[in-house]
């Protein structure tokens, strides 16, 4: 059977060999996302163990999924995939206390001298007043950048259209107005941004490119990827909470 013909044989009869059929015709999927999150994640986790954490969302994808709606099955899988790795990846718990609580300073300084002068402030500014050198400020900015990664990660897959498209029909009127002005805060969070950190949030979350490829596009080395995506995401944080 072509794959066309699997998944109507697997929505008339659920049946576990039709699946399992399904899954190894888009195990490749897995292992693409797998290897897109491994260039990021790759110093803490095995490449093998994100493929496995990314098989269950497939799974989910294959159940979930309807194949009568106007929506491609790997547009749809890949949320569901990336959101499994990303909630396995939180659930490890393996970010040390101290890098918590550096970001979450990080993200309190930024959020009080933003209020304060109406607008972008530079790295000098932020180290100014958490009593640093930009270099260490900068520093801790690279130590923070996963998990700052993880919680936007989520905010993104969470209001992913994608997903609306295929499941708001099961959803109540007011779960998908607060889906739909989440979708509309992020975008307005992420057009605020200076232009070099709006232009790391695009190439890594939307063109899905590694901090190297980004770093090689803008001129500048993969730390500085790194620090740039992490005050990024401490704004957005910060707009969306408040």
């Amino acid at each position: 059977m072509d794959t066309k013909e699997l998944w109507e044989h697997y929505r008339k009869h659920k049946d576990p060999g039709t699946k399992t059929r399904l899954i190894e015709t888009y195990v490749e999927l897995v292992k693409i996302i797998a290897g897109r999150l491994y260039a990021t994640y790759g110093n803490h986790l095995e490449f093998d163990d994100l493929v496995s954490y990314g098989i269950f969302g497939l799974i989910d994808a294959i159940e979930k999924f309807d194949p009568g709606k106007n929506v491609k099955f790997e547009t749809y899988a890949q949320i569901r995939i990336r959101g499994a790795v990303v909630d396995q990846i939180r659930n490890l718990d393996w970010i040390p206390r101290s890098v918590r609580q550096k970001s979450k300073q990080i993200e309190e300084v930024i959020s009080k001298l933003e209020n304060q002068y109406q607008g972008q402030v530079s790295d000098t500014m932020i180290a100014e007043a958490l009593d640093m050198s930009v270099q260490e400020f900068q520093s801790v900015l690279q130590q923070t950048s996963t998990f700052n990664m993880i919680s936007l990660e989520e905010k993104l897959m969470d209001s992913a259209e994608e997903i609306k498209a295929v499941e708001s029909h099961q959803e109540l009127p007011e779960q998908m107005l607060m889906k739909s002005e989440t979708s509309k805060l992020l975008i307005e969070s992420i057009e605020l941004l200076p232009d070099r950190e709006r232009q790391v949030i695009s190439l890594y979350y939307y063109e899905e490119l590694t901090y190297k490829e980004i770093g090689n596009i803008m001129g500048v080395s993969e730390s500085r990827i790194s620090q740039l995506h992490s005050k990024a995401v401490t704004r957005i944080r910060n707009r969306m909470e408040g």
